[in-house]
């Protein structure tokens, strides 16, 4: 393993490059893709001399990476939801570069992102029941795709109708009654 991260070059070429990029369309390309991600990651941490295992683990069609650590490890340094952003763009745009496949990618860094996925339930549920209280529509704040899709999933089990709205960063869910 070299010391030194290969990090991609972006260009005008290279933006066109992964509007091409074929989608992975096998399990096989999943877990090629976690593999590269952990080896990009792993690399991370030894620069950064962090502690850290990570697993790799295919999951709705996403490569899922989750890293962990033993109690009072120096891990939570890097498990700040943002930073966990970060690390995930930079991982998956090397992995991109690497497999020539677009990449959607989740990162898992010390639970930090099962306790978004617990927090974001909590105000979807609030959301549901306020939809059902009034049976009138409710915009959530703006969320990321990842965040987006867990809503929508949780909003149609709860028997009701969601759908995306806006753009770029403003995009966000509105929570409608079943017709």
């Amino acid at each position: 393993m070299s010391s030194e991260l290969e990090q991609p070059e972006v260009t005008e070429d290279s933006i066109e490059e992964t509007a091409e990029l074929k989608e992975p369309t096998s399990v096989k390309d999943l877990e090629e893709e976690g593999e590269v991600a952990a080896d990009y990651l792993e690399e991370l941490l030894d620069i950064f001399d962090l502690d850290g295992d990570i697993s790799i683990d295919v999951r709705q069609g996403r490569a899922y990476l989750e890293v962990t650590a033993e109690e009072g490890s120096n891990i939570r340094l890097i498990s700040d939801p943002e930073t966990v952003e970060a690390l995930q763009e930079l991982t998956r745009i090397a992995v991109q570069t690497k497999t020539q496949s677009f990449s959607r990618l989740i990162i898992d860094i010390a639970g930090s992102r099962q306790a978004k996925v617990d927090s974001l339930t909590k105000v979807v549920n609030r959301i549901i029941e306020k939809v059902k209280e009034t049976n009138a529509p409710v915009a959530m704040k703006p969320m990321s795709s990842y965040e987006r899709k867990i809503a929508h999933d949780l909003i149609g089990e709860a028997g009701l109708i969601s759908e995306s709205e806006g753009e770029g960063k403003d995009r966000h869910i509105v929570a409608k009654p079943a017709q």
